[in-house]
């Protein structure tokens, strides 16, 4: 679209056409380049409008932008919609005759220009102090305006006399505030889609049901149930979690039930895979009997709620061989050459007790029956769904069924597990996934996290990473090789460079060993077997990071710094085995400057040079900077040494002195 004044570039802009996400009170900042010809000056509004659920436009709010950066046309302002739902924005630019006198008129005193030269000047700007001086507004603002116009025309005062009230601060805010708008040009309509906090920010700790009954008088595990698992609630949150998730709890299939260790071998009561759904007892829309019944996960979810958590639980559209839906529906499913049915494989890892869905093969009936299965679970008050390797199925039917259960039940949340490529990872996040796996695990180096950080405060507009440490597939090498000090070290990253971070159970144990070496299996896997543990012994001798656990989170919900994506900056420490960023919040100024070691086993040291500027300060000022972690509290100005030794502290949590609000 063409206008009589220059608006490109508009962001936030997400490429697909969907809309651009936030969440109630984020701050969004909203840009465009905004240039007319010539040299008179422009100014830009941002038009932010609430959508009614009928789609109609709400009380729109007018937020005034300004210049980012000296010659180079690109103006920003900030946004926070106080609402979940659909919000519009567009950028209006207007040519500013005001700024234009202001300026030419300095610049002509300057030059020494005489007031009969100056005779149009003068005239204008009465003009312009007239036209909004005769507004309606309080006496006092239409007085102080129209008594500088009366002033720029007074010839028996001296130049600099008559000039001096048209640009006293009083009048250029009037003026600024309630401008003249010449020429005025709307830009493109663009949509943001808000949802409620928990889709920015959150703790979340992952663990099995099955594994929370103990151990009986032999020492044999115990199949949990759900109602032994509403117990382990009460660790979870007083380590300061905000969402338990749930691996499937549906009952899992018979036919080709893997054994320990994923044995294609199942020997008698081995509990298999909990992602093979499907048995005689039910498919996903059910419960497996030795968990119990649908009143007993309705106590769970009571009981998680009580607590001030959420329930997630894990959406795996995948069969086992004697799921319900394997006989009552035959078309879902691949059938090979030789008449049976394709089980899932991911060369070399074959998984015989899995059949996949074919979403080609009747579309409509598998589309409407996953729309039931998910909405039977959000009666039972799931509003967070983990969806089990989104990639591997249709992109149109992730975005149909996401903005399906939206449309009715807009608090519910979806988070992509795929680990995958950029392409695939923005791609997930535009069809309408709330959240998404990242590849977190694997960036181990600072130069690979920096970049990995950034990447995804620029995409925040439509990709929000989860950053789990671990997960039931995945035992990263650093965890398997850098003793209890990683876990410390892979947590701090997690839980301070994304606002939502996770853990898998029994990290906070160190569990660290693999399966076989060059792995990223567990032995002894809790995806094929019980694993009971004994946190309380664990925490009461020493050997639990159940602490520092609570003490990040605690620390997370202190500062709002580090419930936000897109403010994230990195400052240079001269020693490649310390990695330094600054997170701040605009919306109230808070901010914090983390500093971890990535090496668990060795003290290492160096000098941090601060961008004093990007944490609002001067070069020259020295501040004091207060370390959550310890206690203690540093004087810090633009260098300052720094040693960190992974059995005393893997790093600092600093809370600076706060920077002005945007808003």
């Amino acid at each position: 679209m063409t206008g009589r004044l220059g608006i490109d570039d508009v962001t936030p802009f997400v490429q697909s056409g969907d809309p651009a996400k936030a969440v109630v009170g984020e701050v969004v900042p909203v840009r465009a380049n905004v240039w007319r010809e010539g040299h008179d000056a422009v100014a830009a509004n941002v038009v932010f409008t609430p959508l009614r659920a009928d789609g109609s436009p709400g009380q729109p709010r007018y937020v005034r932008m300004r210049p980012e950066g000296a010659g180079t046309d690109r103006f920003v302002a900030f946004v926070a919609p106080d609402a979940e739902g659909r919000w519009t924005f567009r950028v209006d630019a207007w040519s500013d005759p005001w700024s234009t006198w202001r300026n030419a008129v300095e610049k002509k005193v300057a030059a020494g220009q005489t007031p009969d030269e100056l005779a149009n000047d003068l005239e204008t700007g009465a003009r312009l102090l007239q036209r909004v001086g005769r507004r309606p507004a309080e006496k006092e603002q239409r007085d102080l305006l129209l008594g500088a116009a009366n002033t720029l025309r007074d010839t028996a005062l001296p130049l600099r006399a008559r000039i001096a009230p048209a640009l006293f601060d009083a009048v250029v805010t009037i003026m600024t505030a309630r401008p003249v708008r010449e020429l005025i040009t709307r830009g493109p309509e663009r949509e943001i889609h808000v949802d409620r906090r928990r889709a920015l920010y959150g703790s979340w700790y992952e663990f099995f049901p099955r594994s929370t009954g103990g151990r009986d008088e032999t020492g044999r595990a115990v199949h949990g149930t759900l109602a032994t698992s509403a117990k382990e609630l009460d660790r979870v949150a007083r380590m300061g979690f905000d969402v338990a998730y749930l691996p499937p709890i549906h009952p899992v299939g018979t036919v080709h039930r893997k054994g320990r260790n994923n044995s294609v071998h199942a020997e008698p009561g081995d509990v298999g895979s909990p992602w093979a759904i499907g048995s005689a007892a039910g498919g996903h829309d059910a419960i497996d009997p030795e968990l119990g019944d649908f009143d007993d996960f309705d106590a769970f979810v009571a009981k998680a709620e009580e607590l001030g958590m959420e329930v997630a639980l894990d959406l795996a559209l995948q069969c086992a061989p004697d799921h319900p839906w394997v006989t009552e529906h035959p078309e879902w499913f691949t059938v090979r050459p030789d008449g049976t049915i394709a089980y899932a494989e991911n060369p070399p890892k074959r998984y015989q007790d899995i059949y996949p869905l074919n979403f080609d093969r009747d579309p409509d009936g598998i589309y409407t029956e996953c729309l039931r299965v998910v909405l039977t679970w959000v009666e039972h008050g799931v509003k967070i769904f983990r969806v089990d390797n989104p990639h591997t199925k249709p992109p149109n039917f992730w975005h149909w069924l996401i903005w399906e259960v939206k449309h009715r039940h807009p608090e519910v949340l979806f988070l992509a597990e795929a680990f995958t490529r950029p392409a695939r990872l923005f791609g997930l996040a535009r069809l309408g996934f709330t959240q998404s796996y990242t590849y977190f695990t694997w960036r181990t180096g600072k130069e690979e996290l920096a970049d990995f950080a950034m990447m995804h405060a620029e995409h925040a507009d439509e990709c929000r990473p989860n950053l789990f440490t671990n997960t039931p597939d995945i035992l990263h090498e650093s965890l398997q090789n850098g003793g209890p000090a990683m876990f410390a070290v892979r947590a701090t990253l997690a839980a301070t460079m994304s606002p939502t971070w996770g853990v898998y159970s029994g990290f906070e144990l160190y569990e660290g060993v693999p399966v076989k070496p060059d792995s990223e299996e567990y032995l002894d896997s809790e995806k094929y077997e019980l694993r009971p543990r004994e946190f309380e012994t664990a925490l009461n001798q020493g050997r639990s990071l159940e602490p520092y656990l609570t003490q990040l989170n605690e620390i997370r919900r202190a500062h709002p710094s580090l419930q936000q994506l897109r403010e994230i900056h990195f400052h240079d420490v001269d020693n490649e085995e310390i990695i330094a960023y600054s997170r701040l919040d605009p919306a109230t100024g808070d901010q914090v400057l983390v500093v971890c070691t990535l090496n668990s086993w060795e003290a290492r040291q160096g000098t941090i040079t601060l961008d004093m500027p990007a944490l609002g300060l001067r070069y020259e000022d020295v501040v004091d900077v207060h370390d959550e972690v310890s206690g203690q509290t540093f004087r810090w100005g633009e260098r300052n040494f720094v040693r960190l030794i992974p059995t005393e502290n893997v790093a600092h949590v600093l809370r600076l002195p706060a920077q002005v609000p945007v808003l």
